[in-house]
């Protein structure tokens, strides 16, 4: 909370930082923004010069302009008119300079952005793959989605609005400030007096901006999280006919969210009249000054160049300010939204990979040793399991749901860590084992498949430009996907569509063994892989399976009996231990636990 009641430093330096690697691009823009800065400043000097010598004909002695010096090296023989058409000439050039100038700062500042969040885009991803699967159960997926789409592009505008052009508006003040103590430091003391209350001003809006920017934040996070969620819900809130309820729910948070974006708006709307009001003060001091030097007649033609200069320098002098404030307001946003993307950067939720050992022979057996895991603290879900799947052989989890069967494999993978005991393989624990072997060398099959908006063959290779497409075409005859993918639009460059919504359930299983194939896994994971389709789609997947397991070691987790019978054993899971194990004729013998599941399966079906 400390951190809301200023402007944190720490935060703004570890966004420097991110420059380093663009460290040319940052002085390209740096250096546009001083000269930019020098040649708005000086040019209503030079209209004031111009005025006193070429309009008001003898307000200004030529000695006295340094730039009226600087042209008589090209120009001493010149009359009036012609030296006033040069000195109109010079000024296009300073606007056309200026213009140039303008373009390449900002656009340097705009690239140097976009680079720096592409830099942080990548490191953020990539943080992602290394975490637990426990990260991602416990943050809404709109959460994730907001931080790397929204939350980044706000720290973009940090660079290529904030920083650069607020530092270059700063030097366009102090130049202003002191061409305007050069020409009339009493004049430039007077015209300075609104200043003090523009400056109060301007902590009070800072203060407003920060709060509001803070509320917009977590309200862009709940509209995200809200619209995600509901989305990939349609079906349930219209199976279960909630239409209205989750429209209301939905019109109050978009309420809320369009309240946070008012209240920004409201504060600009009261800081920016202010700043007009000021600058008219200014304004009508000069007025009051050149009425008070012009009724006396005291260098009354000189008055005319000071006053254009400076009507020029007001409006150039409350433009930065307020552009100050607008820069501010961005730079205090991407601040608010860099703090929750450091935030994730600096979360230590992944798995610990100090494995090191690479060679390992995945065709040795696996072994659970008395092996304890809980999600929270010591409220163990699993409890001293154990048992070992030889080489080649395959072994069935069965149990009721919530049991621990799922449990068991994501610790086998390494999504999640036990606590106690230890898991082998090849009679070396997981844990000494270089985590991108582990997984490289273990296949899952899960129930619920996930396909990407892609091709099939993309689906199926994962981009992994090693698998040929004779391989894809090989592995999908092999488990009897080849004739109904063939007959497809397209054939294995067909779109599945999102989470591979342009099939059924049991091609996309099929897509999911297929997948499985082509890797060409030491040790397969099947988890509940014919819970959910229908009995033709069973049969293929059980030919698949059967495919998929010769010369494997293997784990099945089953609902479906029929599926798991000639496993080589079978184990009960109940409440995170093991209750009942051995071959399907063993445990139907024993008349237990597994005899009245095979029952209830019989029965069900």
């Amino acid at each position: 909370m400390a951190k809301e009641k200023g402007f944190d430093a720490r935060l703004l330096f570890r966004l420097l930082r991110l420059i380093k690697p663009h460290k040319s691009i940052f002085f390209g823009a740096f250096l546009g923004m001083i000269l930019l800065a020098v040649v708005e400043a000086i040019r209503p000097w030079i209209i004031g010069d111009m005025v006193n010598l070429h309009i008001m004909k003898g307000a200004m002695r030529p000695e006295d302009s340094v730039f009226q010096s600087f042209m008589n090296l090209f120009s001493s023989n010149l009359d009036h008119g012609h030296q006033l058409m040069l000195w109109t000439m010079f000024i296009i050039g300073l606007l056309v300079l200026q213009g140039i100038l303008q373009f390449f700062s900002v656009y340097l500042a705009n690239l140097l952005g976009q680079s720096i969040i592409r830099d942080i885009r990548i490191r953020l991803y990539e943080h992602f793959y290394s975490f637990k699967l426990k990260f991602f159960d416990n943050t809404p997926n709109g959460t994730i989605v907001t931080r790397m789409v929204s939350d980044i592009e706000a720290i973009a505008e940090v660079f290529s609005v904030g920083i650069i052009t607020m530092f270059g508006d700063i030097l366009k003040l102090i130049l202003i400030i002191g061409f305007m103590f050069s020409i009339s430091w009493e004049l430039t003391l007077l015209i300075l007096i609104p200043i003090p209350l523009l400056i109060f001003a301007t902590r009070i809006f800072a203060r407003a901006m920060k709060k509001a920017f803070q509320k917009e934040r977590v309200q862009v996070n709940k509209l995200n999280t809200f619209v995600q969620e509901h989305i990939s819900g349609m079906l349930i809130v219209q199976l279960f006919n909630r239409q209205k309820r989750e429209y209301q729910t939905f019109e109050e948070i978009n309420k809320e969210h369009r309240q946070a974006h008012v209240d920004a708006i409201w504060a600009n709307s009261i800081f920016f009249p202010v700043v007009e009001l000021l600058s008219s003060i200014s304004l009508a001091l000069l007025i009051f000054w050149a009425m008070n030097r012009l009724g006396y007649g005291a260098e009354s033609g000189l008055v005319y160049g000071v006053i254009i200069s400076f009507i020029i320098y007001i409006n150039m002098l409350y433009r930065p300010i307020r552009q100050l404030a607008d820069k501010f307001n961005i730079l205090q946003r991407g601040m608010v939204r860099a703090e929750r993307v450091f935030e994730l950067l600096d979360k230590e939720e992944h798995i610990d990979d100090e494995g090191s050992i690479k060679e390992v022979d995945f065709e040795g057996g696996i072994e659970f040793n008395d092996v304890h895991f809980a999600y929270k603290n010591k409220d163990y879900v699993l409890k001293s399991i154990d048992f070992k799947v030889p080489s080649g052989k395959s072994v069935a989890l069965v149990g009721p749901t919530g049991a621990g069967k799922s449990t068991i494999i994501n610790l086998l993978t390494r999504f999640y860590e036990f606590q106690k005991g230890d898991i082998k393989i090849d009679g070396k624990s997981i844990r000494d084992i270089e985590l991108s072997t582990l997984r490289r060398n273990v296949a899952i099959v899960l129930q619920d498949v996930f396909l990407f908006s892609d091709s099939i063959y993309n689906n199926i290779t994962l981009g992994n430009k090693d698998i040929t497409q004779e391989e894809v075409e090989a592995a999908a005859k092999k488990v009897g996907a080849h004739d109904f993918i063939s007959k497809l639009p397209g054939g294995y460059m067909y779109n599945v569509g999102e989470r591979g919504g342009g099939l059924s359930t049991g091609q996309r299983q099929l897509i999911s063994f297929i997948r499985a194939y082509v890797y060409n896994p030491k040790i397969l994971i099947l988890d509940e892989a014919t819970a959910s389709v229908d009995s033709e789609s069973e049969e293929m997947i059980q030919k698949a399976t059967f495919e998929l397991q010769k010369g494997r070691t293997s784990i099945m987790i089953a609902h479906r009996l029929s599926t798991i019978v000639n496993s080589n054993e079978i184990l009960v899971i109940e409440a995170g231990k093991i209750v009942e194990r051995g071959s399907h004729a063993e445990l139907l013998d024993l008349g237990g636990k597994y005899h009245r599941l095979f029952e209830l399966n019989y029965s069900g079906d």
